[in-house]
């Protein structure tokens, strides 16, 4: 195993062998464990070890089946897998028994070779809600912010995309890790022929030793083919005072959250500027040292969740105005999705710019956070530029 490893947790060499993550990416299969960040990549095949669903927390349900793979005699044991956005609901992890790690995507000279161009079969597209629907919820939210009901709420819609043929998820994946090589991608098994796969912009929060990081993301603006007018964007997004005070609700929360598990913690003063191929997001980088090292990556990752990047604020409230104005169920969008090791490491990712895939069908998902200063254009908008990292992998268009 020259260009990968079974070890849980590789530190990547300074010079990583060439095709040492984009080999992983290659062997990916449906049915198998895929995950790439800006630290490693993982690939995972067989069943493994499924985490139970049961009452007790799922960080502790976590830390049980990692305790039980040690006690069978399995060497460094890491789970993988995605938790669904009601993380009361069953989860989909696996401590899978065999597991190869690589360095990140973007240390491997082959990704920047093209991916197959999509072969755009002819899709059928149905939006759930339809634009108009959605931009009227929009509305009515914003009404209640102004009747003092709630701060933000972040609604979604979905795409479901239909193709004539069965969907090619080994091709999807390609295209979406060579699009955001620097980004989170991932494809991973949530229940028979379905696959959860996506390239997210977003860490909720890493551990590593003592140190965690979180990367709340909130304010975002699309991205242009024009060099002067993608800059445009991006200093007005840095000047927004809509976006910033969404950027600051979500901050503040995290900060909050993370504060009673830190003995030290840097947050910095003003948002920068992350892209992806479609996006512009604000973004703050959250530090800090934990109090307790034996807390892990996910017992941080369920005290974060749901950040009001994803749900709102207050919270409660928030859930509800979005269970009443959403037509569907988020399942897995807007959950996580990570890894985590028996000693408490691990990355754990907001599982956003994402899909389900199962047989010839893909439901795409998109939000956006609505504050008392939104339009309901400029929301239906946003989602339609954040369903376009999904929709060019697949050939398909609004």
């Amino acid at each position: 195993m020259s260009t990968a490893s079974r070890v849980a947790t590789p530190i990547p060499t300074a010079h990583p062998a060439t095709g040492a993550a984009t080999s992983l990416l290659d062997a990916y299969a449906p049915g198998a464990r895929f995950l790439a960040t800006p630290r490693r990549t993982l690939l995972a095949g067989g069943a493994g070890r499924q985490v139970p669903h049961g009452a007790q927390p799922v960080d502790q349900r976590v830390a049980d089946s990692l305790a039980e793979a040690i006690d069978a005699g399995q060497r460094s044991p890491v789970v993988m897998g995605a938790i669904p956005f009601d993380h009361t609901e069953p989860a989909a992890l696996s401590v899978p028994a065999a597991l190869r790690t690589g360095p990140p995507l973007t240390s491997d000279p082959l990704i920047a070779l093209p991916s197959p161009g999509p072969d755009s079969p002819g899709w059928q597209i149905r939006p759930v809600p339809e634009p108009e629907v959605y931009a009227k919820g929009v509305a009515s939210a914003v009404e209640r912010m102004w009747r003092g009901e709630l701060s933000k709420v972040v609604l979604a819609r979905t795409l479901e995309l239909t193709s004539p043929g069965p969907l090619d998820v080994p091709a999807m994946l390609q295209r979406l890790a060579r699009r955001d090589p620097s980004g989170y991608t991932f494809a991973l098994p949530t229940g028979p022929g379905r696959t959860l796969i996506g390239a997210s912009p977003e860490l909720l929060v890493s551990r590593r030793g003592r140190h965690l990081v979180a990367n709340p993301l909130a304010g975002s603006a699309p991205r242009s083919d024009d060099l002067a007018e993608d800059v445009r964007r991006a200093a007005a997004l840095l000047e927004s005072a809509k976006d910033l005070h969404e950027h600051a609700v979500v901050v503040d929360a995290v900060h909050q959250a993370l504060a009673p598990y830190c003995s030290a913690m840097t947050v910095p003063p003003r948002p920068t500027l992350i892209r992806t191929a479609t996006m512009w997001h604000l973004s703050t980088t959250v530090t800090g040292t934990l109090s307790d090292p034996d807390t892990s990556a996910l017992t941080l990752a369920c005290a974060l969740h749901p950040t009001p990047a994803v749900c709102g604020t207050p919270t409660a409230t928030a859930r509800q105005v979005l269970t009443e104005t959403e037509p569907f169920d988020r399942g897995f969008f807007t959950g996580m999705v990570g890894w985590g090791d028996a000693h408490g490491d691990g990355e754990w990712v907001v599982t956003i710019r994402c899909a389900e895939a199962e047989e010839r069908t893909l439901r795409l998902y998109a939000g956006a956070g609505v504050v008392a200063a939104s339009e309901p254009e400029a929301e239906t908008a946003e989602t339609a530029a954040k369903f376009r990292t999904f929709l060019s992998a697949v050939g398909a268009e609004l």
